[in-house]
């Protein structure tokens, strides 16, 4: 029987000739174009899960468009039509903000970091979760404390922070209360970003596990959404190559919070311009 150095190695060819230093440079770039498709699938998956949400608030807006604009046509008294050219405008502008809001989130911008109110950040990836909390039973509470500016990769934040809300909705099985919170951190250096619910919580026997990758304490369902155990340990990657913090604590039975913090941007003056 051969040995193992007798057969053939699976090795690339433009590998076969290059020294150590180089085999390690290749691996690197292979390491980082797989994270970057992890990237991805992670946006996209997000995405699927408020695909079915999106969906029922547009035909919400289309059938309000539609209905006022036939009220429109039958009545001709100014007061009436005026009532329904405001219910199809608020309809639009509605319309316009989730768009808006999907066309931000799916949008790619590489590594770029800007500074950006985490306020805003926020309150566009809320946009986006707004019918998948109503219709699983979800109250939103939304407070805005200070408008702290922080230099990130706006799509990136946007993306841990639907992780973290897609989550408590989970943990909230049968509804809940979802509680949003950006602030500034008490030492008033960091902007901060807390998403707590009030579901099942965690064990404490567990809390050191989830920032594991492939860790998960949830099954996936039928359509294989949940479960993989990628979310948390992608949320902690971004938050710490930002060089901020994320933080959890949990009750069991009472709920759960996680806690951004990211470093405040400098200011406009000693900021180089991209």
């Amino acid at each position: 029987m051969p040995s193992q150095r007798d057969l053939p190695q699976a090795v690339a060819p433009e590998q076969q000739s290059a020294s150590p230093e180089q085999q390690i440079e290749q691996l690197q770039r292979q390491v980082e174009e797989l994270q970057q498709q992890l990237l991805i699938a992670q946006k996209m998956s997000s995405v699927g899960q408020l695909a079915s949400s999106i969906t029922h608030e547009f035909n919400n807006i289309l059938t309000t468009t539609i209905n006022y604009a036939k009220m429109g046509l039958r009545h001709k008294d100014a007061a009436t039509r005026e009532k329904c050219f405001d219910r199809i405008l608020s309809a639009g502008q509605r319309a316009a903000k989730i768009t808006t809001g999907m066309l931000a989130y799916a949008r790619s911008k590489g590594d770029r970091k800007e500074a950006l109110d985490l306020a805003q950040v926020v309150g566009d990836v809320l946009v986006l979760c707004e019918k998948d909390l109503q219709m699983n039973r979800v109250k939103l509470q939304v407070d805005v404390l200070a408008h702290p500016m922080c230099e990130v990769n706006v799509s990136h934040v946007q993306q841990v922070v639907l992780n973290l809300v897609v989550n408590a909705r989970q943990a909230m099985d049968g509804g809940g209360m979802l509680f949003v919170k950006v602030a500034m951190s008490d030492d008033g250096l960091m902007g901060e970003i807390s998403v707590r619910d009030t579901g099942s919580g965690i064990p404490a026997d567990k809390l050191p596990e989830i920032f594991k990758p492939f860790y998960t304490t949830k099954e996936a369902d039928e359509r294989g959404q949940g479960g993989t155990g990628l979310g948390l340990s992608f949320c902690r990657d971004v938050i710490e190559s930002h060089k901020g913090r994320m933080r959890v604590e949990s009750t069991v039975g009472q709920g759960t919070t996680f806690t951004l913090r990211l470093p405040l941007a400098a200011p406009a003056s000693g900021r180089k311009s991209a």
